[in-house]
């Protein structure tokens, strides 16, 4: 059952265009980097995007952290979001239960088929960001600068960027897992996907008030940048490490959550 709900995933063109439109964003605004005048200074707008013009290896992590905070888990929520409730809504749901393949199992499939769908997601940003930096700005044959100023070798330059590729993936776990869960409430893969997109809007706002400090450290959205720390030296691992275990925590609770709806609920479609 797994080989077939990836098989319905990737041969859908819906996901490669969304994975293209995904895309579409940072290579735009590398030409519009490379043509003219308006890189940020160092130190504002998204990681890395003023360190390209140095060195376009380090494009791939701009190219992260241009599509984190809003487009990457509005893809995620989409394609977690029709995980269940497309089927619902299509009346495919009751069909594929009758088969004997249990809710579990069914539930477990269209897991991985999300866990699938993020992992390329975020493997083609950074390829398509590797290629573009490769292709607009100077590259430095002897690797690239630390945001503490040290010179990193190409080895520990191209296995922090795995690591961060990594976390990034984890981090989009946790959107994937709300909107797989609010799949398992509704019919509607758009009301599965506007619940987690909702739920993520409200963390990013909070987060940004005072008033909230209390429970910013709780937030879902709260590490998602910490990606960042992953290229200072030596490497600041706090931040790292709580975003990881948070993440972990609502991915699990989350699941369980889906899992418990899902196998008690009344299918009708």
């Amino acid at each position: 059952m797994i080989a077939v709900e990836l098989r319905k995933l990737f041969r859908r063109p819906r996901t490669w265009v969304t994975i293209a439109l995904l895309n579409a964003l940072p290579v735009l605004v590398a030409v519009l980097i490379a043509l003219t005048d308006l890189a940020p200074r160092p130190g504002e707008g998204p990681a890395f995007l003023s360190a390209v013009l140095t060195n376009g290896t380090l494009y791939p992590l701009a190219a992260l952290a241009i599509v984190l905070p809003l487009f990457l888990p509005i893809a995620v929520a989409l394609i977690a979001g029709d995980a269940v409730a497309g089927e619902a809504q299509a009346g495919t749901l009751r069909y594929l239960l009758v088969r004997p393949a249990g809710r579990t199992r069914l539930l477990v499939a269209k897991l991985v088929s999300v866990f699938a769908f993020v992992l390329v997601t975020v493997l083609v940003v950074a390829g398509v960001g590797y290629l573009v930096g490769q292709l607009l700005f100077d590259v430095q044959p002897l690797g690239g600068t630390a945001l503490s100023g040290t010179v990193l070798t190409s080895r520990e330059l191209a296995g922090r960027t795995v690591l961060a590729i990594g976390y990034v993936t984890f981090s989009m776990l946790g959107v994937a897992a709300f909107a797989l869960f609010f799949s398992t409430l509704t019919d509607s893969p758009l009301a599965a996907m506007l619940g987690a997109l909702a739920v993520l809007i409200a963390s990013s706002l909070l987060f940004t008030l005072d008033a909230a400090s209390a429970i910013a450290p709780y937030l879902p959205t709260r590490y998602w940048l910490a990606f960042v720390d992953l290229f200072r030296d030596p490497v600041l691992w706090r931040d790292v490490v709580r975003g990881l275990g948070l993440q972990a925590v609502y991915v699990g609770v989350l699941l369980a959550a889906a899992w418990a709806n899902f196998a008690t609920k009344d299918i009708t479609s």
